[in-house]
């Protein structure tokens, strides 16, 4: 995924989270898999200890 891509996608679930009180139409933003899978895909990286999953969504969505 290109960086533009990327950014837009992430751009589209902070507005969400804001906007709908933590959650979307995909469920509630703590349960969400979303930002690690584009975060993956974006960065190249794999994110998979629940602490660092949730600091990882506590640094994209604040």
């Amino acid at each position: 995924m290109d960086i533009e891509t990327f950014e837009k996608e992430i751009a589209i679930c902070k507005e969400l989270s804001k906007k709908n009180g933590n959650k979307c139409n995909w469920g509630e933003c703590v349960k969400c898999g979303v930002i690690p899978l584009l975060y993956k895909l974006g960065k190249g990286e794999f994110i998979e200890a629940n602490e660092d999953v949730e600091k990882l969504k506590l640094t994209i969505l604040k």
